[in-house]
């Protein structure tokens, strides 16, 4: 018994610590990089290619010129990159050729438009702000383009006279019948009443700002003013198109597929040069249709045909037991819509549709072919000008700078909001 006692172990011995090829850094490299000869193999390469191009950039940066007032003077500074450009005509891709000295409405109307988001995009945002949402739009139209406060007041007034007439309506008639009637009275506002009383507000308080004209706006500001308008525009027209598309009604049907067929089987290029040269046309002699106007519907409608097909997807993703679920509530179909389907529908779809948020922002940039001074458009004058000829890799990196800034905000926000709504196990 003594001699089985010898092997029995009485205290326990301290965890020893894992090979060192099983942890940290070590054990990433081997999984990841270094998992076999043919990835070892494309790491070195991927690696080498990386740390060629750093050696050469590097040196390009680190030589930069920033204070010069012509290419010929970077170059007697620096052999590197010839930032001074970006420094002097920094204004010009923020503004265009907007007035200098009107630089702050433009600035204004974008501070504003940060609060006017947050109720949109953040839960925890009180929902009073929505009225200051609802109120942007016309107060960013003032701002940027001026005249008499008076006819975005009225532009605005036809809204709310509509919202009014509808609710009333629908102590009366059904729902869509009392939805045609508050779009009826709000049309006939904007069409008979809302010049002439916006003409005699004017004439008894006139406020106003000074005119600017829509081809002296550019730069950003005219990217921000495409992409956010159109973003806001497309999202609930896709999404009642996509509900056209599933209708029941055969008109309804035929008429929401035919509008996205046709959008997405036309080129967005084509449809700028309808919006700068065709559109024209069907307007009454003597009609002028403002260019940044045409421009913002022709993006709207190509972006809310792809917007509508994402949103159909989602839709054709739930289960038939939703529906189902919502008939056994007695849930009419807007209730239905709006409680149960939509909701589920749009967060399925929230990576297609951030997709096509990004590509339309990108997009905006088409219109330097109908001779609109976008970041693009404005980087032609600047290589016009004898004093910059020759320039290119600042201009066009800086444009791509700015733009990887906003779309990569737009991709990390729609993942914040994948997390935020996941309520599926993984």
């Amino acid at each position: 018994m003594a001699e089985q006692d010898a092997f029995v172990r009485h205290e326990m011995l301290a965890p020893e610590a894992p090979p060192a090829r099983e942890t940290g850094a070590t054990k990433w490299l081997r999984e990841n990089l270094f998992n076999g000869w043919v990835n070892s193999a494309l790491t070195v390469i991927a690696g080498y290619i990386v740390v060629s191009f750093i050696l050469e950039i590097v040196p390009w940066f680190s030589n930069s010129a920033w204070n010069a007032n012509s290419l010929a003077e970077c170059r007697e500074i620096a052999e590197g990159a010839c930032f001074a450009v970006i420094r002097e005509r920094w204004q010009q891709f923020l503004f265009g050729f907007y007035p200098s000295d009107q630089y702050w409405r433009p600035v204004l109307a974008f501070l504003l438009l940060i609060p006017a988001l947050a109720p949109v995009l953040f839960e925890k945002v009180p929902r009073q702000t929505f009225y200051f949402t609802a109120a942007f739009p016309f107060i960013a139209y003032w701002l940027i383009w001026g005249l008499s406060i008076w006819y975005p007041v009225t532009a605005a007034l036809g809204f709310v006279i509509g919202a009014y007439a509808a609710n009333y309506a629908s102590k009366q008639v059904s729902g869509v019948l009392s939805a045609g009637i508050g779009v009826l009275v709000a049309i006939i506002w904007w069409a008979v009443l809302a010049a002439p009383v916006g003409t005699l507000l004017n004439m008894i308080l006139p406020i106003g700002l000074s005119s600017v004209e829509s081809r002296e706006i550019g730069g950003f500001t005219l990217t921000l003013i495409l992409g956010v308008t159109c973003i806001s525009l497309s999202l609930p027209i896709g999404i009642l198109l996509a509900l056209g598309r599933m209708s029941d009604l055969f008109i309804i049907k035929v008429i929401c597929t035919g509008f996205i067929e046709l959008i997405r089987g036309v080129p967005l290029i084509t449809l700028l040069f309808v919006a700068s040269v065709l559109l024209a046309y069907f307007l009454p002699p003597g009609n002028t249709f403002d260019l940044i106007m045409r421009v913002v519907i022709m993006v709207t409608a190509f972006a809310s045909a792809y917007i509508a097909e994402v949103i159909r997807g989602g839709l054709a993703a739930l289960p038939k037991g939703q529906y189902e679920a919502a008939d056994a509530l007695g849930l009419d179909y807007p209730q239905a819509m709006r409680l149960i389907i939509l909701p589920q529908a749009l967060k399925i779809s929230i990576p297609g549709i951030v997709n096509v948020f990004i590509g339309l922002f990108k997009d905006t940039t088409l219109v330097s072919v109908i001779s609109m001074f976008d970041p693009l458009g404005i980087v032609t004058p600047i290589r016009a000008d004898a004093d910059w000829n020759g320039i290119i890799w600042e201009l066009y990196g800086f444009v791509a700078l700015v733009f990887f800034v906003f779309c990569y905000g737009m991709s990390q926000y729609s993942q914040y909001l994948e997390r935020k709504l996941q309520t599926g196990h993984r």
